[in-house]
């Protein structure tokens, strides 16, 4: 599967979905943090490239996979 351009409302919610929760935002980057202490940041932009959506997930531990089974539903 292709990932699609997300925007940052959608990974931010993709995310909090997987236990991240809202930290703190300094200009245009939001920071995610979850119980095990995975820190996230989330650049707030209209839309996020792939590039940056993997590095994304690769910071909070997630797999490719779960974001594309998230994105089916």
């Amino acid at each position: 599967m292709k990932l699609p351009l997300l925007s940052a409302k959608e990974v931010v919610k993709f995310l909090a979905k997987n236990g991240f929760g809202f930290e703190g935002q300094v200009g245009s980057h939001m920071k995610l943090k979850d119980e095990k202490g995975h820190v996230v940041t989330v650049p707030a932009y209209s839309e996020i490239p792939v590039s940056v959506l993997l590095n994304i997930l690769k910071q909070a531990g997630l797999k490719r996979e779960d974001l594309e089974k998230y994105l089916r539903g």
